[in-house]
Order: C-alpha cells, then structure tokens, then sequence
C-alpha cells in the first residue's frame, strides 16, 4: 500500500482563480503524487498551470467545509510561486508537476518539492480530530461506498468525537454529518 499524507491542496487556473480542495497526496520515489478524480477543478488547474501547493494544517474544519461548501478560507501569498497556500498551514510544499500519466478516472502528476516552509509547530491530533478526518474522506466517498458501510463508520468514529471533540472538531463534525443526512434523504 502507498503511503498517503492527507493534506489540503491549492491551485489555481491561467486566469489565477484558486482552488481549495483536500486531497490525500501520494508518496512516490522521491516525490509525490497527485492524483485527481475527473472531472475537477484541481485537475483542470493543473494542466493550465502545473504547479501546487500541498499545506499541512491540523484544522480539520478546512478539510469538512471544502467537502461541505464552504471553501472560503483565508490564503496567504508565496514568494516567486504563483499558488498561495492556506493561512493556517503548520507546514506548506510548493509541488511542480515534472510528468503526467493519463488515466480515464484519475490522472497522475508526479510532482518534484520545489521549496518547503514550516510556520507553527505541529502539537499532535486528538483523536476526534483523527474522526473527523476520517468522515471527511467517507464524505467525499458517499456516492461510492454503501450506506451500512458509512454508518457503521460513524458509529465507531462518534465515540472519539464524543470522548475528545474541542469546539473546532464538533462544528466540522456537525457540518459533516449534515452532508451525510443529506445525502441519505436525497436532498
């Protein structure tokens, strides 16, 4: 199995629209991987502009409101990189697209690390923050996986929740579990 470092990757288009979206990037030789379903907008920045930038944040807020809609979070500029990262990176990578495999659901860009920056200190995940990493990913999965699947999940992820949740992971777990009963009555 690869190793994946679930992250919240930006880039933007020729006309330079941003785009935030979580991804899990994937280690490959001496680099990363990154692998977009079709259609997105991630995948349609890349071939117009190949560059991204991958930023590590242990707000998993970012993570639930991309999946959820709310994709407004504050950016801040990068030196000599066109692609801002997110405010609230611990860490960030600037990645350049080196080559391109095509694929009919998701195409590949291996990408060498062009320049890396720390900003704050990493002080460790509680275990409802893992959860709702977790809830984050079966969001963005609910069209593939069945529903018992997804609720036997969150069964067991809402007892972390419930045992270690601050304010920050019970609103991106609530603005999770929103879109998951949404998707469930069809609305």
């Amino acid at each position: 199995m690869p190793y994946i470092r679930e992250s919240i990757v930006t880039t933007v288009n020729r006309s330079g629209k941003v785009h935030i979206a979580p991804l899990g990037i994937i280690a490959e030789r001496d680099g990363w991987v990154i692998a977009p379903f079709r259609p997105s907008a991630t995948l349609d920045n890349l071939l117009q502009r190949p560059v991204a930038v991958i930023s590590y944040t242990d707000d998993v807020r970012i993570f639930a409101g991309c999946l959820t809609g709310r994709k407004e979070w504050p950016l801040s500029a990068i030196e000599d990189c066109p692609v801002p990262r997110l405010s609230a990176a611990l860490a960030h990578s600037v990645l350049e697209v080196v080559e391109m495999k095509e694929d009919e659901t998701r195409p590949r860009f291996f990408c060498r690390v062009a320049a890396e920056e720390t900003h704050a200190p990493f002080t460790g995940f509680n275990r409802a923050k893992a959860a709702v990493l977790e809830l984050a990913i079966l969001v963005s999965r609910l069209g593939m996986l069945p529903r018992e699947k997804i609720e036997s999940e969150i069964a067991y992820l809402s007892i972390a929740v419930e045992k270690t949740a601050g304010p920050e992971e019970r609103e991106a777990w609530g603005w999770l579990m929103e879109r998951v009963q949404s998707h469930f009555s069809g609305s």
